[in-house]
Parts: structure tokens; C-alpha cells; sequence
């Protein structure tokens, strides 16, 4: 019964903290002009999907009456074969997004603490603010995870880290020695989660996606996607490993089939075709160095990048900042990224694209630059 005090309700009211988050803005699709569209705002592979992927994901077109494997089982083994992994330690989901969604609703509550990076993926907030939690960003040291100041940051409240490794927007990567020594300060009851949606691009000795530390340990979860070298974005398909106990958790509070039949299906192909895997990790040993170098002759500073994209960094002149790039490449058909939204208001964000596209942007970028 309303009071006298009581103010009057005329709808539903989302709990507290809902409406602080940001919704994500994903990148644009696309261009205002252009004889042709090179889409590069998204970190989309240019070499499609594996045709046996494709080949994988037609044949489940006559089944779609079925409910998919509500455990995604082929899926699993078949990571599990891949990577060296016990397949019942690890939990698939629509895209590494569910994933870590699932961990943050799992393992966050209200009065809880997690931290990430200041130029870390969106993601993170979203997932620590809708499980109830507060975000505490890291600052960075050149565009890097700083370990020292993430360990800082550590109170009695805090129960989660998330690390990007390598990070997205930046392209910047920890050593595993890092990583290890950031696992080391944290106490045993906060779960230290790796996202390593990128780490097939990588190619330095120092480099870890973090199966051994989530193997060897209670309290550390991996990540990976399907949508950036496999080239499945559109099926919206990832995984995790980690302890058991961990996974147990997950799976209870996991939506019952949320991984569809066609992408299980297309996933175990994808995973198992290695011969396109290498296929797209040698386009992008050959255009990743060629990007960056073409746009450090133009006199753009570029984030040293470790993944299938680079960050580039406008000067701060009337007419020549990140913005008035966006616009004059849009009306060219070239669509890149606007990271303004992760504190790098001056930058662009350029997927490694086709021949074509990279060569149309870099043309496209002396014209704006030399105009």
C-alpha cells in the first residue's frame, strides 16, 4: 500500500547501477562515400572463414528444428585435441563476451572490486557493473598493462583482474614473466582472467596466452574467441579454460544451449583446419609491418602492435585530428575505428585488411595529411 512519503512508481525500475553503464558502441559498418567499402573497425579477419568452416555450417542447415549439444561436447574435444587440453575444464559460449560475463556474474557481487587496464577492453566494465561490482581502472605505462600499478590497486575488495593480453585497443602485449609476477601479488581468492582474444597473431618468444597458468592454478581463467583469426565473428562463438571448480561454477549459471548447433558445428572445423589458421597469420606477418611503416612515413606515430590491428595517433592541429581522419577516410569508403570512448581521443584504430583495403587506406590518409 502507498504511503504518504512514498513516491509514486509508474513503471519497472532496473536495480541500482544498471543505468551507469555504458552501452558498447561496436564499430562502424558503414562509409559515407566511396566506390567500394573496406570496412577495418572491427579486427574482422579479410580472409573470411575456413571453407571447411563454411562447408561445416551448411550442413546444419537441415536440422535447425534440433536443439544444439547443450555442452557443446564436439566442441570442446576437439579444442581439447588442438591445444593439449582437458576438454572438461573447458566451457564454450556466443563469443568471449558471454564468457566473460559469466565469470564476472559468477565471481563479483555488490561491494566488490575488479580491475583492468585503463585502455582495456570495454567489455569489463560492462560485465563488473552489471554483476553488481565496482570498476578500479589501472593507469597504463606507454600504452601498456602496468603491473605495478594494477597490484596498487589491490584492496580487500577486490576479486577479480582482468588482463586483454595482447590489449585491445593498443596492440600492446605483457611478457608471460609479467604476467606471472602480476599472479604472484594477488591473493589466491581473486580470479586473475586472461583474455587473450588475439594470441594466435602473436609471434615474440616472450609470449604466453596463459593455458599453462590456468592449467598449474586455482584462481587463473583464459578466454579466446572465434571471431578474429577463425573468422566466425557473425556466429558468435568462444571459449574458456580454466580449474575445474571454476568451470563447475560457470556451467550452473550458463543459459542451457548457448552455443547454436551451426556454430558448434562450423568451430570444430575451424579449429582443426591449421592450414588456414597459418594462412591468416602469414597475411598478417606480411601487412601488420607493412601498415605500420607506411603510416610512420606519413608521420603518424604508431602503438607498436602485436595483434591484427594498429593504433595510430593524429596530431592535435585544426583539421588534422583523429576525427577529421575518420570523417575524410568514411567519405572514401574506408571505415577504421574511433577509440576516443577508450581515453585515446586523438587516435584511429585500423584493422589489417585486404592488399586492397590497406593500400586504399594508407593512399587515402596521405591525401587527408598532405591536403
Amino acid at each position: 500500500m502507498k504511503t504518504m512519503n512514498t513516491p509514486s512508481i509508474t513503471r519497472p525500475q532496473p536495480r541500482p547501477g544498471v543505468l551507469d553503464i555504458a552501452p558498447y558502441v561496436p564499430g562502424k559498418s558503414k562509409a559515407t562515400g566511396g566506390a567500394r567499402l573496406y570496412k577495418l573497425s572491427s579486427n574482422e579477419t579479410p580472409l573470411g572463414a575456413s571453407p571447411q568452416a563454411r562447408a561445416a555450417y551448411a550442413e546444419v542447415g537441415d536440422k535447425l528444428e534440433l536443439y544444439p549439444d547443450g555442452s557443446a561436447s564436439a566442441l570442446r574435444a576437439a579444442i581439447g585435441d588442438v591445444y593439449g587440453l582437458n576438454p572438461d575444464r573447458i566451457i564454450c559460449g556466443a563469443g568471449s563476451d558471454e564468457i566473460l560475463s559469466l565469470v564476472s556474474n559468477a565471481y563479483l557481487a555488490p561491494g566488490d572490486e575488479a580491475i583492468y587496464s585503463e585502455h582495456g577492453f570495454l567489455v569489463y566494465e560492462i560485465a563488473i557493473r552489471a554483476a553488481g561490482a565496482t570498476p578500479v581502472v589501472a593507469p597504463e605505462r606507454n600504452l601498456t598493462t602496468d603491473v605495478d600499478a594494477i597490484l596498487a590497486r589491490v584492496t580487500g575488495r577486490t576479486k577479480m583482474v582482468y588482463l586483454a593480453n595482447p590489449n585491445n585497443p593498443t596492440g600492446t602485449y605483457l611478457p608471460f614473466e609479467e604476467v606471472r609476477r602480476l599472479h604472484a601479488g594477488l591473493p589466491p581468492h581473486v580470479v586473475l582472467v586472461l583474455d587473450a582474444a588475439y594470441a594466435e597473431y602473436v609471434r615474440r618468444n616472450d609470449y604466453e596466452a596463459g593455458m599453462e597458468l590456468a592449467a598449474t592454478t586455482e584462481n587463473v581463467f583464459m578466454t579466446r574467441t572465434f571471431s578474429k583469426i577463425y573468422g566466425l565473428a557473425n556466429l558468435r562463438l568462444g571459449w574458456g579454460f580454466g580449474p575445474a571448480h571454476m568451470i563447475d561454477a560457470l556451467n550452473r549459471i550458463r543459459g542451457p544451449f548457448n552455443v547454436s548447433g551451426p556454430a558448434i558445428a562450423a568451430g570444430v572445423a575451424a579449429v582443426k583446419d591449421r592450414a588456414f589458421v597459418e594462412a591468416a597469420v602469414g597475411h598478417n606477418d606480411t601487412w601488420l609491418p607493412w601498415v605500420t611503416t607506411e603510416l610512420e612515413k606519413l608521420g603518424l606515430a604508431v602503438t607498436p602492435s602485436v595483434g591484427n590491428f594498429v593504433l595510430m595517433h593524429f596530431p592535435d592541429t585544426d583539421g588534422k585530428r583523429a576525427a577529421d581522419a575518420d570523417a575524410f577516410l568514411s567519405a572514401r569508403g574506408c571505415v577504421l575505428r574511433l577509440v576516443a570512448n577508450y581515453g585515446l581521443p586523438n587516435a584511429l584504430r585500423m584493422s589489417i585488411g585486404s592488399e586492397e583495403a590497406n593500400r586504399a587506406v594508407v593512399a587515402a590518409l596521405a591525401e587527408f595529411l598532405n591536403s
